[in-house]
């Protein structure tokens, strides 16, 4: 990371402080949208490791990373706070135009979420799309499948039973904070009935969908229907055999080459050596 800090913006009426870091393009590479990184519900700056570094690196941008108040080092959730089945969308509406405007990220970006970071790139895309110049989402949410909850359940199980907790605490200041956060609400009765097609089918800007064969928190059907709600738009799909949850671990590679190409055909880069 070529800088890193704190910005602190106000949500739900209290201040919050963001961490965040920047990766600088490399020299001499052209003006391009600026990558900006959204992680999974279990997620964190320090959690992408250094996928967005070679990301960026082989687009030659900019890039973005921080952690969602609740997680990493960011300020963590009151323990009395349980979020509600809208709170993708206020992250997506208000939190990040307020983070990008605080970070003087100017422009349109190339939004990278992952799971629920994709879930919100899609939907502030549909909100702010004058922010937004292309989308790549990773196993993103649109809507909730069984498969997902059984995982999630799973997830608690292991959190209360395993080390799970002590792995999450090496990039989390709270891990409490970040799993419950996340888990309750995904496993809140009020949360079955939480969808973004309408949302998604008013995005106007190009979509990669990446989705792993072997997910185990969804399936094909999320991004499928992305592309089915988008007919006339450009959408393009990659589906990753011997891939999970999460592409940018299990399959980097092949995700860093799909993105550049993605890009390359939709907003002119010139292409770039993969490292």
């Amino acid at each position: 990371m070529d800088a890193t800090g704190f910005v602190t913006l106000e949500q739900a009426g209290r201040p919050v402080r963001i961490e965040w870091a920047r990766i600088d393009a490399p020299a001499g590479a052209p003006a391009r949208a600026p990558l900006v990184f959204l992680h999974e519900g279990l997620g964190s700056l320090s959690l992408w490791r250094d996928f967005p570094a070679r990301l960026c690196a082989a687009l030659g941008r900019t890039g973005w990373v921080y952690s969602r108040p609740g997680y990493g080092r960011s300020t963590p959730r009151p323990p009395d706070e349980r979020w509600a089945p809208d709170f993708m969308h206020r992250q997506a509406r208000e939190l990040l135009p307020a983070l990008l405007d605080a970070l003087g990220v100017a422009g349109p970006c190339v939004l990278f979420g992952h799971s629920d970071g994709g879930s919100i790139a899609l939907l502030h895309a549909a909100a702010h799309p004058e922010r937004v110049a292309a989308l790549v989402v990773a196993a993103p949410h649109l809507f909730v499948e069984d498969l997902t909850i059984d995982s999630i359940r799973q997830a608690r199980v292991a959190y209360e039973r395993t080390d799970l907790r002590a792995r999450l605490a090496r990039h989390h200041a709270d891990p409490d904070s970040a799993f419950f956060g996340w888990n309750d609400i995904w496993l809140d009765p009020a949360f079955r009935d939480w969808n973004l097609e309408a949302e998604v089918a008013r995005i106007t800007c190009p979509v990669l969908a990446v989705q792993g064969e072997d997910d185990e928190y969804g399936t094909m059907a999320q991004i499928e229907r992305i592309a089915a709600l988008r007919p006339s738009r450009r959408t393009e799909l990659l589906k990753l055999a011997a891939c999970g949850h999460s592409p940018h671990r299990d399959q980097p590679q092949a995700l860093i080459e799909a993105t550049r190409d993605f890009l390359q055909r939709h907003d002119g880069s010139p292409p770039r050596m993969t490292p």
